[in-house]
C-alpha cells in the first residue's frame, strides 16, 4: 500500500517543514499516489521527492559571471512520487492547483523512453522532462528502469522562482533513485558532493558538460546554476551564500523567526523558454563578449568575468578602460559599460554588504543594499518592466524592511522581508495590502499576479517509503 499521509508529514516536519505546511505537502503527495494506482502503477518501491522554488535575495544574473549570490528556499515546489516501471518509459502526470480553470495546463501529462532520443516540443512543459531524460542515458547507460511519475505543484509558473529548474530536478532525482545512479562509476567520480550535483543539473540546463560527463542538448538558457544550488543547497530557516564557477559555499544566516519573506509574482510571464529567453540570453552573451575580449587584450585565459575582475587590485580599471574597445555592432560600449558596473556592484559591494546585514541582522542596511541593487537592475542590467519596479516600491510604502525583484528579470516576482506578525493578519495583513496597492496601479496584471509568505525553506529531498529523507 502507498505510505501514508500521516507517515509523510512527519518525515517532512523532521526535514525542516512546519506543522501546517508539512499537513499540505503531505496531502499533495497522496493525490499523487491517487494518480499512480488510476495509472496503475504498482505500490512497491515508490519514491517520494520534494524540489521547492527558490528566491534570489542577491546576485542578479552573478552566477554565470563567476560573481556570488544570496539564496533561499521557498515552501512552495514540487510535491512528486514516483514508481518503477517494468519497461524503459518515463509517464509524467501532473497538476497544477494554482490554475485559475481546469485547463490543458491543469492537468498534463507527457511519455518518452528513458532514451537520448526522448523529445518534446519547443516551449512546451515537458521539454523540460525531455532534457533530463536524454542527458541521463547519455551520462549514465546504466539507467534502464522507467517510472511512472505524478507531481503536485503550487510553485507559480514562469514566475522567477525556478518552477523549470523545479520540475528538472523532480525528475532527475526520482530516475536516479530508482536507477540507483549514485552508486554508478560516473556519478562517484564526478558528482559526490551536493554542490557537484548543482553544477552538473545547471549544465544539464544549459546544455554544456560536466567533468566526464558529456554535454547535450539543453533548454535554450546561457544560465548558470544558482537555482539549481538554491534548490539542492538551501538550509531550512537560513539564507545561505554561494560563489560561483566552482559552486562554492561561502556561508549562511539564520533568518529569524519574527520574519518571512512574502513573494509577489507581477503576472508578467518570464518564461525563458520563450518569449524572454532572447532578452535573458542578451544580457548573458554580453558577460561572454567582456570575458572573451578581457582574455585576448590581456593574453589570459579567466574562466569568468569574476576571475577577470580578481586577478590583481587595478583589474576593474582596466577592464572599464577595455569596454570602448569591446564595442560591436550587437554590443555598444554604453551597453557592456553598464551590464560590467551592475556585476561589479552587484558582487563586490552590495551582496558582500547585504550578507554583514543578514549577519548581523541589520535592517536597514539590507534596505539599503536592496534599494541599490533594484536600482542597478533597472538602470544597468534593463531587465526590468515597470509592474517589478513598483511592486518594489509598493512593497516599502507598505512598511517591507525591505525589497527587490529576482529571477531572470523581464516580468516575474519581487521578495519583500516582513514582520511575521504582518501575514495572515485580519486588520494588518502585510500580503492583502501589498496586492491591493499593486491592483489599483496595474488592474489587468494583478488579475494574474500572485501573493504568497514563505519562511526559508528546506532543500530538494527523495525518500523511499521505507527510508527516512
Amino acid at each position: 500500500m502507498p505510505v501514508s499521509d500521516d507517515r509523510i508529514a512527519a518525515h517532512l516536519r523532521e526535514a525542516g517543514f512546519g506543522e501546517v505546511t508539512a499537513g499540505v505537502k503531505a496531502a499533495f503527495l497522496g493525490q499523487c499516489d491517487k494518480v499512480l494506482d488510476d495509472m496503475g502503477a504498482g505500490a512497491a518501491g515508490r519514491i517520494t521527492v520534494w524540489a521547492p522554488g527558490r528566491i534570489e535575495v542577491f546576485g542578479k544574473h552573478t552566477d554565470y559571471a563567476g560573481g556570488r549570490s544570496l539564496l533561499t528556499a521557498v515552501e512552495r515546489g514540487f510535491c512528486v512520487r514516483a514508481a518503477p516501471r517494468r519497461d524503459g518509459t518515463i509517464s509524467v502526470r501532473g497538476h497544477d492547483p494554482l490554475a485559475r480553470a481546469p485547463s490543458s495546463d491543469s492537468a498534463i501529462q507527457c511519455q518518452m523512453p528513458l532514451h537520448a532520443s526522448a523529445s518534446a516540443p519547443e516551449g512546451h512543459w515537458s521539454h523540460y522532462v525531455a532534457t533530463v531524460v536524454r542527458r541521463i542515458a547519455l551520462n549514465f547507460p546504466e539507467a534502464r528502469t522507467g517510472l511512472d511519475i505524478a507531481f503536485v505543484s503550487d510553485l507559480p509558473q514562469a514566475a522567477g522562482a525556478s518552477s523549470s529548474t523545479a520540475l528538472m530536478i523532480s525528475v532527475f532525482l526520482a530516475i536516479a533513485a530508482v536507477n540507483r545512479l549514485a552508486e554508478t562509476p560516473a556519478w562517484c567520480a564526478s558528482l559526490q558532493t551536493r554542490e557537484d550535483l548543482a553544477g552538473y543539473l545547471g549544465a544539464m540546463e544549459m546544455g554544456g558538460a560536466y567533468r566526464a560527463l558529456a554535454g547535450l542538448e539543453g533548454v535554450g538558457t546561457l544560465g548558470g546554476c544558482q537555482d539549481q544550488t538554491a534548490i539542492l543547497c538551501a538550509l531550512p530557516d537560513h539564507v545561505v551564500d554561494f560563489g560561483w564557477m566552482p559552486v562554492r559555499a561561502i556561508g549562511s544566516y539564520p533568518l529569524p523567526s519574527s520574519l518571512r519573506f512574502v513573494v509577489a509574482h507581477s503576472g508578467i510571464v518570464a518564461e525563458k523558454s520563450a518569449g524572454a529567453r532572447a532578452r535573458y540570453n542578451r544580457v548573458s552573451r554580453m558577460v561572454r563578449h567582456l570575458l572573451a575580449s578581457w582574455n585576448v587584450a590581456t593574453g589570459r585565459a579567466d574562466r569568468s568575468l569574476a576571475a577577470a575582475a580578481e586577478s590583481g587590485p587595478d583589474a576593474p580599471m582596466r577592464l572599464r578602460a577595455l569596454v570602448e574597445s569591446m564595442a560591436t555592432p550587437e554590443f555598444s560600449a554604453e551597453a557592456l559599460r553598464m551590464r560590467l558596473e551592475q556585476f561589479l556592484l552587484e558582487t563586490y559591494t552590495l551582496l558582500p554588504a547585504a550578507a554583514t546585514a543578514f549577519a548581523s541582522q541589520d535592517w536597514p542596511a539590507l534596505a539599503a543594499a536592496a534599494s541599490e541593487s533594484q536600482h542597478a537592475a533597472e538602470q544597468w542590467l534593463g531587465n526590468q518592466v515597470a509592474e517589478t519596479s513598483a511592486l518594489v516600491r509598493l512593497a516599502g510604502e507598505q512598511g517591507a524592511l525591505a525589497a527587490s525583484a529576482f529571477g531572470a528579470g523581464f516580468g516575474g516576482s519581487v521578495w519583500a522581508l516582513v514582520p511575521a506578525a504582518r501575514v495572515d493578519r485580519t486588520d494588518d495583513d502585510f500580503v492583502a495590502q501589498w496586492s491591493a496597492a499593486y491592483a489599483r496601479e496595474f488592474p489587468i496584471p494583478a488579475t494574474r499576479a500572485m501573493f504568497f509568505s514563505t519562511a526559508a525553506g528546506p532543500a530538494a529531498m527523495h525518500w523511499t517509503d521505507d527510508a527516512r529523507p
